[in-house]
This record gives structure tokens, sequence and C-alpha cells, in this order.
């Protein structure tokens, strides 16, 4: 299933050209002349001095007040800018990065219970309110860009780096508000500052311009860090030229909700807006002077139907209508705390758009690719991640004409860790393939066949236990039948099959003992017969069957009856190797990601008119059954 978007339409204003050039490498100037960017190969080399850089602090006032004390909140920025540059003349380009994760993170902020005795929509009491979980990792750490990181490389190859203080943390003023349009407005006064537009004071009050730069703002980041470039982008503000989001949230809801269901973040079971807020402000912050705001999200934000509502509608940033900023997304393939729509449903309105463009897909989970990984074009010449984003950068920013956007624009690293280049992502060669569900009694192993169904219908049924069964359980084990979950695998492959795009699941099925259940379904790579290697869940999806024809629209299911339920599983690009066979499970409660009721939910799915439809390189005839 996919919601229809309707988006408020943020800010004005269009980019204009680039004015600046880089000199060749062979026509470096001499010592005695003002200095400038050195280009070797279509990329600017590391040629000013980092120790002796322009160091400044500068408050950036916003046109928000999101702490309501009558006064615009102002955030705090750090630049780092080549000395040279200043003292010789030349203005430079900015390389901008916004972060909620600077300093004085609440690190034990408490979270809710997922423990419930019943789903909060079927209107019964919930579990146990609040408790202390342990983080594992700092959120600072796991989501934001490392200081230096972007100074150090970038201040020698003639940039400026602006490391910036979301709203509501750190030093800045306010208080968080988790994606909404005062975070979006409270990230572009900085490129607006940067342009001449907002103004901005030192720690003194006395005002402070950006005299030093051109005005080309490029705007990067990793998680939250990467989803505040694409919220900025939306609102079309002159002289943000590029992005490159790693890893980034594009929709809110997508990434706290699942088609009408409570779906957590990867490994941060329990999490939502109003805990995030928290984290963010710190402790003494959220506490304090932003009790009322905080408090205002946990309301609005609705764990209970788990509905679209203007709350989401807000917090999404997936119209590109206004975008003139061109666009580089990262995401890994494995990403399940950013789950792979954030980048999917971003890429396909940046295409619909037709905004200037490139994707880089990569194994790993939530981050970047790494800086050493590579990929060889059909050229034969071979870039590392870092000099490609640095290429990037130079042609978006400095102007340097070296052909980056004549090269190929999907780079996809497949499952032996080798980089490759596609024309395009999803790959456009996909064609939907419908694999029907099959069984030939209530509870056993059933089959997916991409031919004729076997004659006559077959109802199988199951019972939810996932609050104290893990998927992984569920997942093994195809070839026995379990009483907690549905498993249907398909024949060998005679060939090596490749996914690319959305799968799609459709059932039908029934609820008999409950008005509604959680609902949850596995993609899995189930390797050759006779293999005892683990199973390989290769995408997963989850929908609220009161969702079924809308997730902003909570409808009653009659106890026993079957509907038809259609949903879209997380975006992936997966090759199933040959003599594999291709599996999807299908259960209720999934203790990773969704609340747990207490077990004894029953379930029933009619085969005969459930499908999964499957994106496949080459269709159907590549199946070869």
């Amino acid at each position: 299933m996919r919601r229809s978007r309707y988006l408020a339409l943020l800010g004005v204003g269009v980019s204009g050209a680039l004015l600046l050039s880089a000199a060749p490498a062979a026509a470096r100037p001499a010592a005695t002349t003002p200095p400038g960017i050195v280009v070797v190969d279509g990329m600017t080399q590391p040629v000013f001095s980092l120790a002796d850089a322009i160091e400044e602090r500068v408050y950036v006032q916003t046109t928000v007040d999101t702490d309501h004390d009558g006064r615009r909140d102002r955030v705090a920025i750090d630049i780092s800018r080549p000395r040279e540059t200043a003292t010789q003349g030349l203005k430079v380009p900015v390389i901008f990065e916004h972060s909620p994760y600077r300093k004085d993170v609440w690190g034990d902020v408490p979270y809710p219970s997922v423990l419930v005795d019943e789903l909060p929509q079927n209107g019964l009491t919930r579990g146990s309110g609040l408790r202390a979980l342990d983080l594992g990792v700092q959120r600072a750490g796991a989501k934001a860009n490392l200081p230096g990181s972007l100074d150090d490389y970038y201040v020698p190859r003639g940039y400026a780096v602006v490391l910036g203080q979301s709203v509501g943390t750190g030093d800045s003023d306010g208080c968080p508000t988790s994606g909404d349009r005062a975070e979006t407005l409270g990230t572009r006064a900085v490129v607006d500052w940067l342009n001449g537009r907002a103004p901005g004071y030192d720690a003194n009050g006395a005002p402070v311009s950006a005299g030093w730069t051109t005005g080309a703002v490029g705007m990067t980041g990793v998680s939250y860090n990467g989803t505040l470039p694409n919220q900025v982008a939306t609102t079309g503000v002159e002289g943000l030229r590029t992005i490159v989001p790693v890893a980034a949230i594009s929709s809110w809801y997508d990434y706290y909700r699942a088609n009408g269901l409570v779906v957590a973040p990867g490994t941060f079971q329990g999490e939502d807006t109003d805990v995030l807020a928290r984290f963010t402000a710190g402790q003494a912050r959220a506490e304090g002077r932003c009790a009322d705001e905080i408090a205002r999200l946990t309301a609005e934000q609705d764990r209970v139907t788990g509905d679209y509502t203007r709350f989401w509608w807000e917090r999404d940033h997936l119209d590109a209508r206004r975008v003139e900023a061109s666009v580089f997304v990262v995401h890994g393939l494995n990403d399940w705390n950013v789950k792979t729509e954030h980048f999917a449903g971003w890429w396909d309105e940046l295409t619909r758009r037709d905004v200037p463009r490139r994707i880089w897909l990569h194994q790993g989970g939530h981050g970047g690719p790494g800086s050493n990984a590579s990929v060889t074009l059909p050229d034969g010449r071979t870039w590392t991640y870092k000099q490609t984003e640095n290429r990037w950068f130079d042609y978006w920013l400095w102007g340097v004409r070296n052909g980056i956007m004549d090269e190929p624009t999907a780079v996809v690293q497949r499952e032996n860790r080798v980089y490759t280049t596609y024309a395009n992502w999803p790959d456009p060669g996909a064609r939907e393939v419908a694999l029907k569900l099959a069984a030939t009694d209530a509870t056993g192993p059933g089959t997916l066949t991409a031919g004729k169904r076997p004659t006559g219908k077959v109802e199988q049924g199951f019972v939810d236990e996932g609050r104290t069964v893990h998927p992984d359980a569920l997942v093994a084990n195809p070839d026995t039948a379990s009483p907690h979950r549905l498993v249907y695998r398909s024949p060998a492959l005679s060939h090596d099959v490749r996914v690319s795009g959305r799968p799609e699941m459709r059932l039908r099925m029934a609820i008999d003992n409950k008005p509604d259940a959680n609902l949850t379904v596995y993609l899995v790579d189930y390797g050759p017969a006779g293999s005892t290697a683990a199973p390989t869940v290769v995408t997963r999806g989850w929908m609220d069957p009161q969702n079924r024809t809308d997730p902003a629209r909570t409808r009653p299911v009659r106890q026993g009856k079957l509907y038809d339920y259609r949903w879209t599983l997380e975006p992936k690009d997966y090759v199933f190797p040959a003599g594999h066979r291709i599996g999807v499970v299908v259960f209720s409660t999934d203790q990773e990601y969704t609340l747990l009721p207490l077990g004894g939910t029953r379930l029933r799915v009619a085969t005969d008119d459930s499908e999964l439809r499957l994106p496949v390189v080459g269709g159907r005839a590549v199946l070869g059954f």
C-alpha cells in the first residue's frame, strides 16, 4: 500500500548559476599570486593550511520561536575556512552539516514500554508505562558525522565547513520539534545567513556577516544530519546548490509507523518523536522549558491508531516540487533504522521532478559505505566513495567540469561486496511477477508458484505468540509446520534472480478472535535444498489490518471475516542465487519492531486469493518455474 502525499509547500527561491571555475593543476598560480583551488583529475586537492584555518562561532537568527518566549530562536554554528582565501580575497563555497547531536544529549531518556496486554487500537488498557532502556550506543556517536571529519578533509581543498546545532539542542535556542516546519526553517536560516538574508551575531551580540563565501552551499550528513538537508531542499532556498543525504529520513511517518502500524526504527524499540526530542534536547531542557512542547509531541504523535494525520503530514518531506538543489542519495540496503523506503520514496519524487541526481547503495546497515569503498566505471576509471563525494561537491559548488553527471546514475554494491554501475534504480528491466501462495493442508509449509495454482481452496491458520517467539525462530525450519507462522517457498531457482524495487504482499486474511492484530511479512532467501546455513531475511513489511484501505483512516475489522490486504515491503535490490528458493513468511507480532501484545490472537489466510509480487529483473522468464 502506498499512501497519497499531501505536502506543505515550504519557502521560495531559485538557485543561481555557479560563477567560480577551477584552475587546472598545470595552471596552478605562482606563490606570489593570489592562491586558488587546484584541480587534478577533476577533483580539488588539499593545498590550503588546516592548521591556520579561521575558526569562528556565529549565532544565526531564525524565523521561528519554538520555545514561545517571544524571541526568535538563534542557532549556533561553528565555521572553519582557509585563512589564505581570506587574505587574498578568494571567496569560497560552503559544506554545511546541521545536527541535533552535537552536545548535551540525554543518554538514558526513558522509553515507553512496547509490552502491552492488548494492542492500543483495540480500545483496551495499555501495558506497563515508562521504563528505562539501555540505548546500547549513544545516538550522537551512532548517527552523526564525527566532529572534524568534514573540515579536516574539505578546508584544505578550499571549502568552508559549517557545523550547526539544531533548534532546541546544544548551544542553540528553542525546543526540538522532531522533523516539522520549524526545524526545517531553523536549519534553512543558516543558508539564508550565508547568502546575506538572515542576521548573525557573535557571542557578544555584535552583527556578523558571511562576506567570505560565494553563497554556494552543499549540505550533507548521516541519519538525522542527512535528514535535515532533505527537509531544507524542499523549501527551494536560494544558494543551496546540492545535498548529499546519507541514511536519511524522507518521511517521519515511515520512520515510526508502517501502513497504520506503530513500528520502531531498528534497535530502538519504543522510540517515537517525543523520545527523540527528549534525547536531543538533553534532560535539563526536556524537563524544563521544553516540557510542554515535548508533551505536545506525545499527545499528537498518536501511538494508538497509528494513522497518518496532519502531525505526520507536517513531517513528510517527499514533495520535490520546489527542490532546486541536486541530490546525491546514499543509503544502506540493509538499514533497518532508517529503512529503505526513505531513499526509495525520495528517489521516486526526485525522478518524477527530474531533479539532477545520483544514487549510491551499499550492503551495509545504518550509515555510509565507508570512504574507501570503490567502484569501477564503464570507462575503466576507479573512484572511491570519498573521491566521488569530493567530485560531486566540486562540480556543484566550485563549478569543476569533471564529467560526474555523465557517469552512470546508480551504483549498487552486490552481495559479493563488488560495486556495480546501473543506468538507474530500480533497474529499468524489472518487471512485476506474481507468485501465488498455495498449500495442501491447514498448517503445513506451502509453495510459491508463478504458474497455475493447484486446484482446491485451502485456508491456513496460525496463532500469534510473537511476544515470546523471536522472528529468527519463525523464519527457521521451513520444512516443518509451525503453529505461530505460515511459510511458502518457490522451487529451486534455475538462474540467479535479481529483485530490484518494492515487493508487494497481497493477502486475503481474517482475524478470528480479536478486533485487530499486528501483521508482518518477511521475504526470505532459503538457500538450496538440504542447506544447513541460516536463512537470509531479504526484506520486511508490516501493516495494521484496520488501515487496510488507507494509512490515514482506521476502519474496524469484523472478527472472522476475510479481507483483502495489500501493501509493499521495504524496497530492496537483492540477487537470489541459482539453486536457492524464494520464501515468504507470514506472522503477526514482530518482536524486533512492533508493539508486543499478549499472545493468543488467531489469524487465517485464504491461499487461493493471496500472492507475493516481486519486481524481477528480466521478468517471469528468469524464474524458471
